[in-house]
């Protein structure tokens, strides 16, 4: 099985580094001229998932925006995993996860098992409950080749009440879920399968981020961060960011030439800044 991080390595040079999430909330929807039900649900994300998953490296359907329709919502969602996945995207599920012992291990079997409707190529995960409550999933996503993101310092204001708070040690909650992820990396070439997720809003993240894995980076577009930000956020580490970006790409649907020359501008403009750094 080759591991997850060796996959998106070469999705990002070969495609780009790119993120684009498939947020179908219902103020999208209505932009789209689609009404906020499963018919509008299942048209916004095929038409998503055919304008984009044969170019972009990643797409990252929030997982929220499907389960808010029940059963019939989680059911277009696991046809666009598989629709994706099949056109050559990674799929990123984006669900934040986290939980203790048998729970967790459930949570790892939905996104991490391939026996699973909904397994997926890498999945959001939340360590706030101790890192160690992690290794359900961990260990699903070694077993499987797939993934995991891990959130170490969101993009939202109110995570640095948490994630910059002073562990026992001296260093801030983020730096520790981040060195715990740089060893689970250490022996990982090219790239490690345990990533982080970090704002791409941050201006300086402050902490070290040589975690030898990826870093996703939401805030790209409509939080007001822009690829030019990301030297400055990520430094030495940028050559492993994978920007997300999800409104600045969707807003240009249900075109979906709007759709692919939004998503190719974004990541033209990724490339300029990683390389000029």
């Amino acid at each position: 099985m080759i591991p997850f991080g060796t996959r998106l390595r070469e999705a990002m040079d070969t495609r780009g580094p790119l993120c684009v999430g498939i947020d179908p909330h219902a103020s999208l929807l209505a932009q789209w001229g689609l009404g906020d039900d499963i018919a509008g649900l299942e048209r916004f994300t095929r038409t998503t998932v055919e304008a984009l998953a044969d170019r972009v490296a990643v797409l990252k359907p929030q997982s929220a925006f499907f389960e808010r329709f029940g059963s019939r919502g989680v059911a277009v969602l696991e046809k666009a995993v598989e629709e994706a996945r099949a056109a050559g995207a990674l799929v990123l599920m984006d669900a934040k996860r986290g939980d203790i012992g048998s729970t967790m291990g459930a949570y790892a079997a939905t996104y991490l098992d391939p026996a699973s409707p909904l397994f997926s190529d890498a999945v959001t995960v939340s360590p706030y409950l101790g890192f160690g409550s992690l290794r359900p999933a961990l260990d699903a996503a070694a077993a499987a080749g797939s993934g995991v993101f891990v959130l170490a310092l969101t993009s939202n204001p109110e995570g640095a009440e948490v994630q910059r708070a002073t562990a026992a040690d001296g260093r801030s909650l983020a730096q520790l879920m981040l060195d715990h992820m740089a060893a689970e990396n250490a022996d990982a070439k090219p790239l490690g399968s345990v990533g982080a997720v970090v704002g791409a809003t941050l201006g300086d993240a402050g902490v070290n981020l040589a975690i030898n894995g990826p870093l996703l980076a939401p805030g790209i577009g409509a939080q007001g961060a822009t690829p030019a930000d990301l030297p400055g956020v990520f430094g030495a580490a940028v050559g492993n960011v994978v920007p997300s970006v999800s409104r600045g790409v969707l807003r240009h649907g249900p075109d979906l030439a709007g759709l692919r020359g939004s998503a190719e501008r974004f990541a033209d403009e990724v490339r300029a800044a990683v390389e000029g750094r």
